[in-house]
Parts: C-alpha cells; structure tokens; sequence
C-alpha cells in the first residue's frame, strides 16, 4: 500500500470523525470460555487460542500465556502502526522486525513475597530497521509511532479498569 491508497482509505473515515465525533468510538470486545483445568479458551476472532499457567506458575508450558499474548499485542499493535505511519511519511523502509520483552517477578503472582509487583516490571519495545533514511526522519518515525500505537499507549497511560463477577445460581 501507497500513501496515495492509505490517504483513500483513511479519507473518509478522518471526515466522519471529524462530522460525527461519537461514531469514531468503538467497542473493541474479547471473550473466552473457563476451559478444563486451569484453563481460558479465548476467541480471537482467527483461531481459538487456550491460555494456561506460565511454566514460572506451575504451567506444562504447552498453553499461551496471557503475559507472553499481551506482549505479542504489543509487537503486532506497535508493527502496523510503524507500517502506516511510514507509509504515511511516505519513509523508506526496506524491511526490518519488532519485538518486545518484559520482566515479571513471580514472587507476586504466587503470593511469595507482598512487596513483589504482580504484572511486568518494565517492558522493552525494540524496532530493527532496514532503511537509509536520515535520524531525524527515524525520530519522527519513532515519535508518530509511539503517538499512535494504542496497545503503548493504553500500557503506558491506562485506563480506567473494572472487574465484575455476574452468577448463575440454579
């Protein structure tokens, strides 16, 4: 895709908004089954995934881990925003990969220690570029991406977050 072919797409998306501010508001929903044992099967909407104990929690190491499938939200979050945005800028990219890394003392998840955190400690989002484009225009890259990637951004400015629990009694 050209920047030509994202500015067609995105147009009339961009006019709606801008017309109708309510109608860019979506709700984004994910839903999962309580599997046997110590199990969820989640829905993605492409495959069904079962997630399970991390091996570090007594998991078999056979199941997703949800840790692992948040980072992997970020990795494919942060590589379609890269991709649009320079697409957009119209940046000269050849090629390149995206990864991301986090650090969890399961101390916490386990209930060990109460000082130790429950969740990533830190998280590392690295981009390895194939490009010949000048730093300034890999600054702005960087910039945009950041800006625009809504898994960083929600990770990095979090929302307001609920749990309930609904019953069935019979």
């Amino acid at each position: 895709m050209d920047v030509q072919q994202l500015k067609a797409i995105q147009a009339p998306l961009k006019d709606q908004y801008k017309q109708d501010p309510d109608s860019a508001v979506v709700t984004l929903r994910a839903k999962g089954d309580l599997a046997e044992g110590i199990a969820c099967k989640v829905d993605t909407g492409r495959a069904l995934v079962e997630a399970g104990l991390h091996p570090a929690t007594g998991g078999t190491g056979t199941q997703a881990c949800s840790g692992d499938m948040l980072l992997e939200a970020l990795v494919a979050c942060a590589g379609v925003t890269l991709k649009a945005v320079a697409t957009a800028l119209e940046f000269r990219l050849n090629g390149g990969s995206v990864s991301a890394e986090g650090d969890l003392d399961f101390r916490g998840t386990l209930g060990v220690a109460k000082d130790a955190p429950v969740g990533f400690r830190s998280i590392r989002l690295r981009f390895d570029l194939e490009t010949d484009e000048p730093e300034e225009r890999i600054a702005l890259l960087t910039k945009l991406t950041e800006r625009y990637c809504v898994v960083y951004q929600t990770l990095a400015n979090p929302p307001p977050l609920t749990l309930a629990i609904e019953t069935a009694r019979g």
